[in-house]
């Protein structure tokens, strides 16, 4: 996960310290595209809510990635907005289809219906609390943190009356 410089990425066996088996990674990488073109940021954003928060890749992982795979003709590189917009190319779809189902099964089991939901629920709340720092005024950040200060402790509160 992120932290002040800190992330799981690319390296060993996820078993040890939350890290991705390193052949497992272009498979992971190749086959978020599935979900449509992206740029290496969302890919890691979706590659962490993939996993559940356990795992985020780094840039020095994915980027090099992508980079292979452009040569290899399996992704195609589009310039939006200043921004590399990779998506998949024919041939690219057909094994990232086919290394999907192995990838994600090994690396990320099934979680419960209502787990996914809430990780679900928790990454909208961080958008919207970014979208909030980052336009609003000091009041309204004010009241944000007071919202989420009370959700917090309503969570609480369930753990306790169990």
């Amino acid at each position: 996960m992120r932290g002040h410089g800190g992330h799981r990425g690319y390296g060993g066996g996820r078993g040890e310290g939350g890290r991705m088996r390193r052949g497992m990674v272009p498979d992971l990488v190749l086959t978020a595209l599935l979900d449509g073109p992206a740029h290496g940021y969302e890919l890691m954003d979706r590659l962490e809510r993939f996993s559940g928060g356990t795992w985020r890749p780094s840039p020095g992982s994915i980027y090099p990635l992508l980079q292979m795979f452009q040569d290899n003709r399996l992704v195609k590189c589009d310039e939006t907005d200043g921004r590399r917009i990779f998506s998949l190319t024919g041939e690219g779809e057909k094994q990232a289809a086919e290394r999907r189902v192995s990838a994600f099964a090994a690396e990320f089991p099934a979680e419960p219906r209502e787990h996914s939901q809430l990780r679900d629920e928790m990454h909208q709340l961080r958008a919207a609390a970014q979208q909030v720092t980052s336009s609003a005024s000091e009041e309204s950040i004010e009241q944000a943190v007071a919202i989420v200060r009370g959700a917090r402790q309503a969570l609480y509160r369930i753990l306790a009356e169990q």
